[in-house]
């Protein structure tokens, strides 16, 4: 594979492990096409062989655009990363429909969106699609109602597009991180406590201590998590593998979670969260 006549594209690239795939693929020899939001972002990744584009995946115009730039090009596009993503963390009686369905419009239909723009040119190329998925896509956490519904669909639609385009030479790839020390948990803390700032007092007095507690959590799998770069080296496994596995996981906690749901009645599972999570509570509070 002469990568450096290739294309790839990385949506999600401002910051995080969107940054540091296009980074890891760039260094590889691929053209990276790194999708950001701001002109501030565009500025901080240009360089030699990573080529900042505008790209809000909710938008259908910018979405297009992207599909023309990969169109005017002569070279092969290799790859497509899902990665763009947002986290949204509140209980599920809680959290407004409006934000349900933002989350889904990011995290799953922006998804498909892109991957339905950029199908043909992959199927020309025998590209593949990488979507970047997450832990929270094996197993549902509470107040992760509505990221890890985004999860477990993307894990379902990734595999419906494999079973259907493998035999037209696309693999269909899903990277599953756990725990990665980026600005994103920072970022979901900071909503989840919005949104914790928006429930009635009963609905505090019910939940106000499992917001606490789960943000204490995921500060901690941050903080002992995996560095985006290292994180990146298994994107870009991902991209350059010759004969892909279809999942790739990120980080022991990944790992350990995806087998814990293949080994673990729902109830035991059940148990096995609720104690790690008793130890993130406010001290006195009931758990």
């Amino acid at each position: 594979m002469n990568e450096t006549q290739q294309l790839t594209i990385v949506t999600g690239a401002s910051t995080g492990l969107g940054a540091a795939a296009a980074r890891e693929l760039a260094r590889r020899g691929f053209h990276v096409l790194a999708g950001v939001r701001r002109d501030a972002d565009a500025d901080a990744i240009r360089s030699a062989d990573i080529e900042p584009v505008a790209l809000d995946i909710t938008e259908p115009e910018q979405v297009a655009a992207l599909a023309a730039r990969v169109a005017s090009d002569p070279r092969p596009l290799h790859a497509l990363v899902n990665n763009a993503g947002i986290q949204v963390n509140a209980p599920v009686e809680t959290l407004p429909m409006e934000q349900w369905r933002w989350t889904f419009e990011v995290n799953l239909f922006g998804h498909i969106s892109v991957t339905q723009a950029l199908l043909p040119a992959l199927l020309r190329s025998k590209g593949r699609v990488v979507n970047v998925s997450s832990i929270g896509g094996k197993v549902a956490m509470p107040t992760y109602g509505a990221y890890a519904g985004t999860k477990f669909a993307l894990e379902a639609v990734s595999d419906s597009l494999r079973r259907e385009v493998a035999p037209l030479g696309v693999p269909v790839i899903v990277v599953e991180p756990g725990g990665v020390r980026t600005e994103m948990a920072t970022r979901g803390i900071a909503t989840a406590n919005r949104l914790a700032a928006q429930m009635t007092p009963e609905q505090e007095e019910r939940y106000g201590d499992l917001v606490q507690a789960n943000n204490s959590l995921m500060a901690s799998g941050t903080e002992s998590g995996l560095t985006a770069e290292a994180a990146a080296r298994v994107v870009a496994k991902a991209v350059t593998t010759r004969r892909p596995r279809t999942r790739y996981t990120i980080g022991r906690d990944a790992a350990l979670i995806t087998r814990l749901t293949r080994l673990l009645s729902d109830r035991m599972l059940d148990r096995v969260i609720a104690t790690n999570l008793r130890r993130h509570y406010p001290k006195g509070a009931p758990a």
